[in-house]
């Protein structure tokens, strides 16, 4: 197991952060790690890189005990924390270069990771010049600067448009076929895209550990529709296996079908059929959104 967490607790004066968490996390693997605001998410992943110190309980990182070994964990982890900590009046290049030195990378890996991460078009400006979604590349590219076996990433998503979304959503996912990713997130889209089990954790206790297969096996799942006109729900009730249809707002439909095969290319049809131009086709997986509420609320 790449990551291996034993009865972990983490106390901040009268409150605890994490009460006995233990789970595992193997490689080849990506995997969620969600709950509320406060729930001791980043406490986790500050503790798994070393930055904390456990008040109780036990971690490994590829073999290393992070109390022991605190060394070799940093050199086998790469860590993009939720707060990304840059140096905003240096050049992408320049600070990619800097923490390069400190892993004793060559500049060729440099170069690998601002295309990786597509930042070439960008890696001639400052980072204060930079959007906040290529400042969260930046953080990505020099957490895989040393090429490190275990990915850590708290919010790894957070400010990317929806185009730099499914690229970020694809590396992660190619990361994850060959190393291990542990990574937190609150969009459940997010989880479905990329992860192939998820952990959550609510008041410092994790209360659910599933694989995505187990979660959408036997269950519904939503596809969110906006249409360019209003239809009829009576109209969409006709698509196969469909159990409800809602218009949420506007021309915005979630129509929830009783079945695990992937429906948007049914409404698509139907789109096509009807003379519908559609401005957005979503799915989520209901199970999902239904077993986070019910376990944090």
């Amino acid at each position: 197991m790449s990551i291996i967490v034993d009865n972990v607790t983490k106390i901040y004066g009268n409150q605890k952060a994490l009460n006995n968490v233990s789970f595992e996390v193997g490689k080849p693997e990506v995997v969620g790690f969600l709950g509320p605001n406060g729930a001791g998410k980043s406490t986790m992943m500050k503790i798994l890189t070393t930055y904390l110190t456990a008040s109780d309980g036990k971690a490994s990182v590829n073999g290393n005990d992070i109390s022991i070994n605190a060394k070799a964990v940093q050199r086998s982890v790469g860590y993009l924390p939720e707060h990304n900590p840059l140096y905003l009046d240096m050049y992408v290049r320049e600070y990619l270069s800097f923490n390069a030195k400190i892993y004793n990378v060559s500049k060729a890996r440099i170069e690998e990771v601002i295309e990786l991460t597509g930042l070439i078009p960008e890696a001639n400006k400052t980072i204060e010049q930079l959007s906040k979604g290529y400042r969260q590349r930046v953080g990505l590219a020099n957490a895989l600067l040393h090429n490190p076996d275990v990915l850590i990433l708290d919010e790894p998503t957070t400010g990317l448009d929806p185009n730099q979304l499914v690229d970020i959503r694809n590396l992660i996912k190619s990361i994850g076929e060959e190393k291990t990713v542990f990574l937190s997130t609150h969009i459940m889209q997010e989880v479905e895209a990329m992860c192939d089990r998820v952990i959550i954790i609510n008041k410092g206790e994790i209360v659910a550990d599933k694989t995505l297969k187990a979660l959408r096996e036997g269950q519904e799942q939503i596809v969110v529709v906006e249409f360019d006109f209003r239809v009829e729900d009576a109209f969409l009730k006709k698509l196969p296996k469909v159990v409800d249809v809602i218009n949420t707002h506007d021309f915005v439909y979630e129509i929830t079908f009783s079945i695990e095969e992937d429906m948007r290319s049914y409404v698509f049809d139907f789109a096509q059929d009807n003379d519908l131009k559609i401005l957005r086709l979503n799915q989520k997986n209901a199970s999902l959104e239904s077993l986070f509420r019910e376990l944090t609320s």
